[in-house]
Formats: structure tokens, C-alpha cells, sequence
């Protein structure tokens, strides 16, 4: 499953469930994600596979960093 352009997509934080993390594909690479959301460190984001559905880190790589699926 792959990340679309003009689409919302969103993730619940691990450590609060009111926390919400949502993103906009603005345009997208083979790669790389660009997009727009709240709180967002950097609008490029790389794209990364789980059992075939594309992923991206919108806040980075940490040990509880919340991960946005495109399924």
C-alpha cells in the first residue's frame, strides 16, 4: 500500500491517546514524502516499508516516535 498525494494521515501518539498526528502529502518521490502538518520538524520525510505498507516518522526515529502507515 502506497502513500497518495492530497491525502490526510493520521496516528495516534503511544504515550497519550488524545494526541493526534496528522500529515498532508503535498507530493511524493519514489522516496520521499513531501508534506505539510502540525508540529512537523522537517516536511520532507523519507519513506520506509513494514510487511508491504509504506511508513514514514513525521517527529523522527526515538524510541517511542509515533510512525504513520499508509495503510
Amino acid at each position: 500500500m502506497k502513500f497518495q498525494e492530497n491525502k490526510t494521515y493520521t496516528t495516534r501518539s503511544i504515550g497519550d491517546a488524545d494526541c493526534i498526528i496528522s500529515i498532508k502529502v503535498l507530493r511524493r518521490t519514489a522516496k520521499t514524502l513531501f508534506v505539510e502538518g502540525d508540529q512537523l520538524t522537517n516536511a520532507t520525510l523519507r519513506i520506509s516499508q513494514f510487511q508491504g505498507v509504506e511508513c514514514v516518522s513525521p517527529w523522527g526515529k526515538f524510541s517511542m516516535s509515533p510512525t504513520i502507515t499508509a495503510k
